[in-house]
């Protein structure tokens, strides 16, 4: 009898585990994300230009008032009976909607997305709605994964204010269009009243600071570029500032580091080192730090960090490595400051260069973790570079392709970002030209500065400049969980080789190199190919030098 249970309570916890593991293949989404995640009637009509944000937050309710005002030009006629999406998750509230500052408008609301009826209007007009609302709000319960805002206080227990919200939506605390795609054109203010004991930080510059003499301040802050909604964010705490210009790639930038009182020496004899680090390597590699009019700030903040443009957060606490450990296992990774390099990185690949879907995600964390890679390259060397690159491969776990379901605001597997990196590296070291390569990061910056994109926009840029077709690549990597497996072995003075475990047509270039060895390039396909080897050329082909530089499994014979 006991056997019998014991039987009957395995079968139950296999059968637990496979719908457990069906239900992570094969998500179910539910009309609430598709009408956040899908471009419907209600959205494409009207173009975001910017947003004009005002809030007060109540540290001791944990609630928040405020207002939005959004400019938008209509790029689609409306004849009036075409609804206008706001979306504001749950429990916060809508309590009016005014256009052109004139007429209070109608509307209705279904969750989290709220339906404005507005006027007809023709094409590239420009209009505005101001969005006021207020209530409790989302509070993240483990920033910044799941997002939402944040009150809690210092090490001194004194107030401490800010919002972490990618992926979860900026609607999470105000209204907007909460379309990744959708940026404001012409750039975004933030004005915040908070308590005269505290300060106020945002992206952008300082445009004013009143005092109100009721025991508040209000802080009014500027971004002029293009910014996507989850990067607009306030930080309320007992902040410090200090200040330098950097002599970048496109003259001067104005750094600015704000940092909790007491932690201003340390922070005047840390911060600049790694800041300095990271532009004159990324700037080397990416381009010209992207944002020059709207500065470069990095802030203290009570979460780990994040990539908030022109005014990114920073929760390391002052060491190198990850909260000190070593990411990649080998060392590289503990001699640098993580949080410094990864989200600055993001000013790149996320903020210059944002994907108009979630789904395209890869596109943000892939890059920014291969940014990781270049920087250890830079600074330390290519074979650090190789190495830090191969360590973090530790972390992929291939549970499910990178790039998911579009249209649903869904993410990808967190793969993303260590086999998105070693994806690139992959790519790097078969067209065997870093000038290149270089020239094609610099490339993708420039030719969509400020833009959104897709994938297939990055994959077939990628392709043009390489001079060679990746599309089986990125397929690959972005699409399957499969490793390829390189297959190879050497006899008479002849290597034979193929891939297997890939998708059809896999054809990635393989090329090694070594000082005084003649250079060896092969294509595998999926059937056996040879090649003939010259003097030397057989030391090349060993699993470490292979495996240093391509993400595959290995498979020879001895």
């Amino acid at each position: 009898m006991k056997i019998l249970i014991r039987k009957v309570l395995v079968l139950v916890i296999l059968f637990c585990n496979l719908a457990v593991f069906a239900q992570v293949k094969t998500p179910v989404y539910t009309l609430a994300d598709t009408l956040r995640g899908s471009l419907n009637s209600e959205r494409t009509w009207w173009d975001v230009q910017r947003y004009e944000l005002a809030f007060k937050a109540d540290y001791i309710n944990k609630t928040i008032s405020g207002s939005n005002e959004i400019l938008y030009k209509v790029v689609k006629a409306n004849d009036g009976k075409t609804r206008m999406q706001i979306d504001l998750q749950e429990p916060l509230l809508i309590d009016s909607i005014w256009f052109n500052e004139k007429s209070k408008l109608t509307f209705e609301h279904v969750g989290s997305v709220w339906y404005a009826q507005v006027p007809a209007q023709n094409n590239a007009e420009v209009n505005r709605v101001k969005i006021f609302y207020h209530g409790a709000v989302h509070q993240a319960k483990r920033a910044p994964w799941d997002g939402g805002f944040i009150f809690t206080t210092d090490s001194l227990s004194r107030p401490w204010m800010t919002v972490a919200c990618q992926g979860l939506g900026a609607s999470v605390w105000y209204p907007n269009k909460d379309h990744q795609s959708d940026e404001p054109d012409l750039g975004a203010s933030l004005t915040m009243t908070i308590p005269d004991t505290l300060v106020g930080v945002a992206n952008g510059r300082l445009v004013f600071k009143n005092h109100n003499n009721d025991g508040t301040v209000t802080y009014k802050y500027n971004v002029q570029n293009a910014i996507s909604n989850y990067c607009i964010i306030p930080y309320i705490g007992k902040y410090v500032n200090f200040k330098e210009e950097y002599p970048g790639e496109k003259g001067k930038l104005d750094i600015n580091y704000w940092v909790l009182d007491y932690n201003l020496n340390k922070a005047k004899t840390y911060m600049p080192d790694q800041v300095h680090k990271m532009l004159k390597s990324f700037e080397h590699w990416f381009g010209p730090y992207p944002f020059y009019e709207d500065g470069y700030q990095l802030i203290d903040a009570s979460h780990t960090g994040m990539e908030h443009q022109s005014a990114v957060s920073y929760g390391n606490k002052y060491k190198f490595g990850y909260l000190g450990r070593d990411m990649s296992g080998n060392g590289w990774g503990i001699k640098w400051d993580f949080i410094i390099i990864h989200e600055s990185g993001h000013e790149w690949f996320g903020n210059n260069i944002t994907t108009k879907d979630l789904a395209d995600m890869w596109v943000h964390e892939g890059f920014t973790n291969y940014s990781e890679t270049l920087f250890v390259d830079y600074i330390f060397g290519k074979q650090a570079g190789n190495e830090y690159n191969y360590g973090i491969r530790k972390g992929i776990r291939n549970d499910r392709p990178i790039i998911p379901a579009y249209g649903v605001n869904a993410q990808g597997s967190g793969d993303m970002y260590p086999k998105g990196g070693n994806m690139l590296h992959t790519i790097r070291h078969s067209m065997n030209n870093d000038e290149l390569f270089r020239s094609i990061l610099r490339g993708l910056n420039k030719t969509f500065y400020h833009q959104t994109v897709t994938t297939a926009q990055i994959e077939n840029y990628f392709s043009k400049k390489a001079g060679y077709n990746y599309a089986k690549v990125f397929d690959q990597y972005l699409r399957t969980t499969q490793v390829p497996v390189f297959e190879y072995y050497i006899k008479n003075g002849e290597v034979f080789y193929r891939y297997t475990n890939c998708v059809t047509g896999f054809d990635l270039p393989l090329v090694f190199n070594k000082a005084g060895v003649k250079t060896l390039k092969i294509i595998p396909s999926e059937e056996w190919k040879h090649s003939k080897l010259s003097s030397g050329q057989n030391a090349l082909l060993t699993e470490v030098a292979i495996e240093s530089m391509y993400y595959l499994d290995i498979k020879t014979k001895k």
